[in-house]
């Protein structure tokens, strides 16, 4: 009984300790997953906590839930569009990347250990993933926006690449352990029939279990509670029977929730927050009992061929990988560079990092050794500034601004929209216009606005005022936007995405635009494609911020592709009180009234 007290007292005060800390490491830029792995080691048997932590069976066991709820959690929160979108050279780099990731690292590991090519292609396999667990807690943070076809691209990979690293490591544990290492014609043909096991099993379990789960969620009548619970003993069965019959579990998982997390069910709301959490808990977890693993004092005869070795994967292995990878699909150079930086290592490198060890290999605590300092430089060095980095390459777009506050309610039945409660802020675009003029997108609705206590209908409020709160049915696809209508607009945001109130697909025609939203266009210019009437107003080349003013807003091109506005985006409040900027409205006015006399004559 004490002892089981003492290990519920040491492992609720590590992870509050952990929270804390990670509350304070933001200040500085420092990685939460690092704050969290050293936390560990100070608590184990050469730091203060003096905790004598070296069950490697335990910890394989805590870093396979864990990670299979990270992975599950991961795959919830990526929208299919973009998922879609960079699904080939995410492939590309989870399977032919990881390839010459470990590769290259592992020669350098092969000279810098002094071990053999079979040993060294362990250690290059070990880490040639990159972490799930790290990419995504990166691409969460608020201040590490990119442009969404590069997030969407680093959290596939993160998501589908660790079927390769498992394969690459235990061919490699079993060709050691064999009495013959000579890659015969049956062990290749051995190898290859388990990667094709790995992947296609993965992908067949993670899709069929996936919409199993999905049918199960929405056919079940049982109390809310249990929803998430279901969703997270669902997930990690897929991952264990994928496991079992030889499969990719990672991958299973990972497209599980990929499916589950974008099809509506009555759950969408709970299970979401409820696996927010529960992703949380175990990033913390596993870091802290890997840090407890490892002792420091055992790392030291390692640090100098493990520097190199971080080395060699962060400076060449990697960016050489990228490039290959991507090659075949146009990325401008400045964003292949930023793929390459952000390749971070954490909990699966290490996790990995226990299969050796596991197997009883020879020396295999010098390569967890190895391994784990490998793991730390990554986050020390490409953690810490990959901010720095996104900016210098210009990738990153500007911070949003803060979510005004809202509470979100799940319907109990399945129509596509959940009903949103906003609070108004000061400042806002809500504020602006009569209520019956606010730009509402379609399928909102608003069902009341609450001012003073009193719950009043929309026909009883000509406008709205700070502090108001409002209760809309809205999709959830729709809920940025109406972020950015009820949140307060903060001074100098220029960005096309924050200025932009609401953004459109170029193809989308200018005269519903001006309706909606009460502006003048021409007349006779209402049927074109706002990404045509911007590209032929602008006085100067189109380009990803530039700004057509027309009376009262600005269009806004938000994104281009192939040559093309593909997307435009609207600003409501644009700056005011620079006088060049009549330019563009001048242009239009004088080729409106020319196209209409061009017309005239024709007739």
């Amino acid at each position: 009984m004490e002892l089981a007290n003492h290990l519920i007292l040491i492992g609720s005060g590590l992870i509050l300790a952990s929270i804390f800390a990670g509350t304070l490491s933001s200040r500085f830029g420092a990685p939460l997953l690092l704050v969290f792995l050293v936390l560990g080691m100070l608590a184990g048997e050469d730091g203060p906590g003096g905790i004598d932590f070296d069950d490697y069976e335990a910890t394989y066991l805590v870093g396979s839930i864990a990670l299979a709820v990270i992975l599950f959690d991961g795959g919830l929160r990526t929208r299919w569009r973009d998922f879609r979108g960079v699904a080939a050279p995410a492939v590309i780099l989870a399977t032919v990347g990881v390839l010459v990731t470990a590769a290259i690292t592992g020669t350098a590991a092969r000279y810098l250990l002094g071990i053999g090519w079979l040993e060294g292609l362990l250690v290059g396999a070990i880490v040639a993933s990159t972490d799930a667990a790290a990419v995504f807690l990166l691409l969460s943070a608020r201040a590490m926006r990119l442009r969404e076809r590069l997030g969407a691209l680093l959290e596939a990979e993160a998501g589908l690449n660790d079927p390769m690293a498992v394969m690459l490591t235990v061919t490699c544990v079993s060709l050691i352990l064999s009495t013959d290492a000579a890659l015969s014609v049956d062990t290749a043909a051995d190898v290859a029939g388990r990667f094709v096991l790995q992947i296609a099993g993965g992908l067949i379990v993670g899709v069929f279990g996936g919409y199993l789960l999905l049918t199960t969620l929405n056919g079940l009548n049982i109390a809310s509670g249990l929803y998430p619970v279901l969703a997270a003993a669902g997930a990690l069965l897929l991952f264990a029977g994928a496991q079992e019959i030889g499969a990719s579990g990672f991958l299973a998982v990972y497209l599980a929730g990929l499916i589950v997390g974008n099809k509506r069910h009555k759950a969408t709301l709970l299970i979401n927050r409820f696996h927010d959490g529960l992703a949380w808990l175990c990033q913390i977890a596993m870091f802290l009992i890997l840090g407890l693993l490892i002792t420091p004092s055992s790392l030291i005869p390692v640090i100098l061929p493990a520097v190199g070795i971080a080395a060699a994967l962060v400076f060449i292995a990697r960016p050489v990988a990228t490039a290959l990878s991507l090659a075949w699909f146009r990325y401008p150079l400045r964003e292949t560079a930023f793929v390459s930086w952000v390749g971070l290592r954490g909990a699966v490198p290490i996790f990995l990092g226990t299969i050796p060890v596991l197997a009883g290999l020879e020396n295999a605590e010098t390569y967890f050794g190895v391994v784990y300092m490998v793991v730390m430089a990554s986050l020390i060095v490409q953690g810490w500034s990959v901010g720095a980095v996104g900016r210098r390459l210009g990738v990153m777009l500007a911070p949003r601004p803060p979510q005004p506050p809202r509470v979100e309610i799940g319907l109990p039945t399945d129509t596509g929209r959940d009903m949103t409660a906003y609070s108004v802020q000061p400042r806002s675009l809500s504020v602006r216009r009569d209520l019956s003029r606010l730009p509402l997108p379609d399928g909102i609705d608003i069902v009341s606005v609450i001012r003073d206590g009193q719950m009043r209908t929309p026909a009883e409020v000509d406008r709205l005022a700070p502090g108001d709160d409002v209760i809309l049915i809205a999709p959830p696809d729709r809920i940025p936007d109406l972020d950015r209508l009820f949140g307060a607009r903060g001074p100098g945001l220029h960005d096309p995405e924050n200025a932009g109130a609401f953004t459109f697909d170029g193809t989308t025609a200018l005269g519903a635009i001006a309706d909606a939203y009460d502006f003048w266009v021409p007349a006779r210019r209402r049927a074109l494609p706002v990404g045509d009437f911007i590209k032929r107003n602008l006085l100067r080349r189109p380009a990803t911020g530039r700004r057509l003013h027309l009376t009262t807003v600005d269009l806004i091109v938000a994104r281009i592709e192939d040559g093309r506005v593909a997307a435009v985006a609207i600003d409501l409040d644009p700056p005011t009180g620079r006088w060049w900027r009549r330019l563009d409205l001048a242009k239009v006015w004088v080729e409106a009234r020319l196209g209409r006399t061009a017309e005239k004559d024709g007739e």
